[in-house]
């Protein structure tokens, strides 16, 4: 309907309100290009949206108004449109909402499953009828509204383009994206397709030669080393097509470097065929050939390795890293993110387009791992953003055994939702499934999500639709649980034969040339060579970490911690400044004003001014500091204030961010409820950046077993496994107070546990001076490994645990506190050492009680436990008979199992061991303070009169 002259369609009362969706429509037109749509459109459009109007006007007020208009009664106009005219509206309404379905739920009708088992709906929104169009409408020409195609087509040619495009073999899920601009960046790259070859033939002929290795080296494996594991790639080879089409975008979009996350299916095919690790080295590992570097560490199995190296990709060089992983699949996802995070920050890419996280993902894995969702809910979040992240998920539909869902009968037992990738949706990335079995599809819907990533800046998924050739390793029998899947796989040729028949069939290669490919591939092998993908070797570049300057030292490396007096007093003048007009809240100017008088020397510091000292001098010496955890910028127990908060505006100011010009080299970052996934961002970013103290804080120390997979996997044993050297620092905190089982206790026996090699450092700071000292030792030491605190919670206001200015001008981190010097050693006769906040309860139980013979002194590190410094307390007193160990923690937690023999170890015939602990328990606290007070009240009894005894004694 043109603008003539008859009125709008909103003034004729045969449109209904049910025809909404057609004027929003229209609207959508009107938005792009106000000249596409009637005069008469163009002036209601207009009055809707009012003088402000603009292109981010609601559509809510038009289709709104017009429902209402449509249900007003009109009145009979002499020039109302005839009555075909009106019919024809309605017509062009269904075609538009038609094209709408087909972009919402045409996914449903793809044919996505290459072997044919999932059955493929009958969608009614999809059929004309169901829209009141008839066979006789198929030649009628219709406006095609947004369909990115001609302006106006007949309806057969408008279902044609919709089916080619959203119904084939590739099933894109986006409606649900809110940004208009992205919906139609999409529908103009796909829907355009539909009259475009989707690859050049020199294109897909590298396509096949990808294939050809992709089943190779599987083909290979299998054969000369039968039985062994690898985790075939077997039936998902199209992820060798597709990540060589993400190494090109990356290069032809100027990245530098690409970081790779992915766990054991198909990673060695990816190690060979796309980061191109030698073939020979391959097989050495597989015949248990190994350097003696890597016999002198416990290693890991070769599907569970890293690897990085400099590639040539369309002339461009590009660093690849593939990520060590353990078997815990999805947990290496905020590994790579941290670690590309680390990278971006190093070469000021702040919108993400030098470094690229690619993350590739099994089925069931990402449908069922918690940390996949963590991990996707932080890519947008301050601090962790790294411009989108390139997902791809291998779906083989059958997880670990679970059938799918034409075998299961009853549903898919693997997850709830229809998608594997339905998660996606919480942060509006676009989903492309694609049939692995058409490697053009999956290589041009690869370049889509590239490209949508790289000009929004989004995470994007990739869902390759495909099945696992063999079980779920190499020895597994697959048929024992889902035998018609895999009678069908057995009767299925590959993806390489249906490839390879079509482009014969089409004329894109001659009738012997893949069978050449093959040849010539397999050979290759045979040499231990690499023919699919040639290394430059790690090259290098100004950005590259030289790893070796920070394993030089060992523990007992002195480093200087100490600040002068001026430099403590200059930077605090400098911190305590406040923009002009700044009012911070009552509570926190009370406690700016107290620091001020702390570095003054007036007053006894505290543990928030140490704390913002220590990270103020670091970021002025050079090095970068990140804090992150759930409430760190005011500190979970109001004591940090890193970030403050002005009283009237809301405005935000970070003193520490201002010590530096780059402001960058201190971040703290409030982060959201998550354990696992921030956790393991932040040691994926301290194994990247050996300059920057990376800090995670618990909310609780508890709270930090939601991330235990993090700290037995990577933080523990990473270096023994890999080779990774990380100075992540943990502060968890930990004490008793009466708060009930989950707010004492950090589960200092589980790092304890850990401890092993001297792969990591477990301390339990007493005192201010203490927690100054061991932050500025983790970064002004030689040396990188992790660092575990048992930080305070009621200590940060204690009387009693303050410092004074010379203990951080003159002073440096104790391994071992002992009693003042002006103590009478001659009087001891019972020396009682322990950790932490116990330390000041037994201390005024001691004065109380008026007890002059027993010493009390701090173990303020317990692993690598300082032997030395012990054995000199020990000896210095010689009439000290009875030793004790007092904690507050259960018997059969906190410290003790993991101490004792070491306590035992270093005594003199005639002591007695003792400990003086609560009972053992299931679990760490009581939840009644009544009863908590009493537990503490006899602890400390015990631990200075009575204990059990050590059977055995020393």
């Amino acid at each position: 309907m043109t603008g003539s002259k008859y009125l709008s369609l909103i003034e004729s009362s045969s449109i209904q309100g049910g025809n909404a969706s057609y004027v929003e429509d229209l609207y959508e037109q009107y938005l792009d290009d106000p000249t596409q749509v009637d005069d008469s459109w163009r002036a209601y459009f207009r009055s809707v949206q009012g003088p402000g109007g603009g292109s981010e006007t609601a559509h809510g007020p038009v289709r709104a108004q017009f429902e209402k208009l449509a249900r007003e009664p009109k009145v009979a106009v002499a020039n109302n449109p005839p009555a075909g005219d009106l019919v024809q509206a309605e017509k062009q309404a269904a075609v538009l909402r038609l094209i709408n379905y087909y972009r919402v739920r045409g996914h449903q009708a793809a044919k996505l499953d290459p072997l044919g088992l999932t059955p493929i709906p009958q969608i009614a929104d999809l059929d004309p009828v169901y829209h009141g169009l008839q066979p006789d409408d198929l030649d009628t020409v219709y406006n095609t509204g947004t369909l990115a195609a001609a302006e106006r087509l007949p309806l057969r040619e408008i279902i044609r383009i919709c089916k080619a495009v959203y119904t084939d073999t590739i099933g894109a899920e986006y409606m649900y994206v809110t940004e208009t601009s992205q919906k139609r960046w999409i529908q103009a790259r796909l829907e355009t397709r539909a009259f475009q070859p989707r690859l050049s033939p020199t294109r897909r002929k590298e396509v096949l030669t990808q294939l050809v290795a992709a089943e190779g080296i599987e083909r290979y494996l299998h054969n000369k080393y039968v039985g062994q594991k690898r985790f075939s790639l077997e039936g998902g080879e199209a992820l060798i097509p597709a990540l060589d089409e993400v190494m090109r975008t990356a290069a032809e979009s100027d990245a530098d470097e690409v970081v790779i996350g992915m766990a054991h299916r198909g990673r060695l095919n990816v190690l060979i065929n796309v980061l191109g690790k030698s073939p020979k080295d391959l097989f050495a590992e597989f015949e248990g050939k190994y350097s003696v570097e890597a016999l002198s560490r416990a290693g890991d199995v070769k599907y569970h390795m890293g690897f990085s190296t400099d590639v040539e990709v369309s002339g461009k060089r590009l660093h690849l890293v593939l990520a060590f992983n353990p078997s815990h699949l999805e947990i290496v996802n905020p590994v790579v993110e941290g670690s590309v995070k680390a990278r971006q920050t190093r070469r000021k890419d702040e919108s993400g387009n030098k470094v690229l996280p690619v993350l590739i993902h099994g089925d069931a894995a990402f449908a069922g791992q918690g940390v996949v969702m963590e991990t996707m809910q932080l890519s947008q979040s301050k601090g962790y953003a790294t411009g989108g992240t390139m997902h791809i998920i291998v779906n083989n539909q059958i997880g670990f055994t679970t059938p799918n869902p034409i075998e299961a009968r009853e549903g898919h037992e693997s997850r709830t939702s229809r998608y594997c990738t339905d998660l996606a949706k919480m942060s509006e990335a676009p989903v492309f499934h694609v049939n692995g079995d058409d490697p053009d599809a999956v290589v041009f819907v690869t370049r889509l999500a590239m490209d949508f990533r790289n000009a929004f800046h989004k995470d994007v998924i990739v869902d390759i639709c495909c099945y696992r050739r063999l079980g779920h390793n190499e020895a597994d029998e697959p048929s024992v649980t889902s035998p018609v899947m895999y009678e069908t796989i057995k009767n299925l040729p590959t993806t390489l034969a249906l490839y390879s028949q079509r482009l014969v069939q089409d004329g894109t290669v001659s009738k012997d040339e893949p069978e050449k490919l093959v040849r010539a591939y397999r050979d290759a092998l045979d040499r231990g060579e690499n023919i699919a993908r040639t290394t430059l070797g790690l090259v290098g570049n100004k950005y590259t970490v030289n790893w070796a300057n920070y394993s030089k030292g060992d523990w007992a490396t002195p480093a200087d911690t100490s600040m002068s007096r001026d430099m403590i007093q200059s930077l605090s003048a400098r911190l305590l400044k406040l923009p002009e007009g700044f009012t911070p809240h009552a509570r926190v100017a009370k406690i700016l004003e107290d620091r001020a008088k702390m570095a003054e020397g007036s007053l006894p510091m505290d543990w928030g001014f140490a704390e913002t000292m220590a990270y103020a001098g670091l970021v002025t010496e050079g090095f970068n500091v990140r804090l992150s955890g759930q409430d760190v910028r005011r500190g979970t127990f109001f004591h940090r204030h890193a970030t403050l908060h002005d009283a009237k505006t809301g405005y935000s100011y970070t003193p520490l961010r201002h010590l530096d010009a780059d402001k960058d080299k201190f971040i703290v970052s409030d982060t959201l409820l998550s354990e696992e996934g921030v956790l393991g961002f932040e040691y994926g970013y301290s194994t990247t950046d050996p300059d920057s103290l990376v800090i995670w804080e618990a909310q609780f120390g508890d709270f930090a077993n939601g991330a235990q997979v993090v700290v037995d996997q990577f933080i523990a044993s990473g270096y023994v496994k890999w080779g990774r050297l990380c100075g992540l620092t943990m502060f968890l905190p930990h004490g008793y107070e009466g708060q009930g089982p989950e707010h004492s206790s950090a589960r200092l026996e589980r790092y304890l546990q850990l401890c092993a090699g001297n792969n990591m450092q477990v301390c339990v700071p007493s005192t201010p001076a203490q927690f100054f000292h061991m932050i500025r030792r983790q970064m002004k030491r030689s040396l990188r490994l992790p660092l575990i605190v048992m930080t305070p919670k009621s200590l940060l206001r204690h009387k009693l645990s303050v410092s004074t200015l010379e203990d951080l001008t003159q002073g440096s981190f104790q391994y071992v506190i002992d009693e003042p010097a002006s103590t009478d050693k001659a009087k001891i006769k019972r020396i009682v050492f322990c950790s932490g906040k116990v330390y000041y309860d037994l201390f005024e139980a001691r004065e109380k009680a008026k007890r002059d013979d027993v010493a009390l002194v701090r173990l303020e590190q317990l692993y690598p436990f300082p032997r030395t410094e012990y054995e000199a307390v020990i000896a210095s007193y010689p009439n000290a008979k009875d030793v004790v160990w007092c904690q507050e923690e259960p018997e059969n937690q906190g410290a003790w199992y993991q101490i004792k023999h070491r306590l035992r170890a270093y005594l003199a015939a005639d002591h007695q061991l003792y400990y003086a602990t609560r009972k053992g328990s299931a679990t760490t606290a009581v939840g009644y303070l009544k009863v908590h007070v009493k537990e503490q009240a006899d602890l400390c009894e015990a631990a200075l009169s009575g204990g059990l005894p050590l059977q055995g004694g020393a």
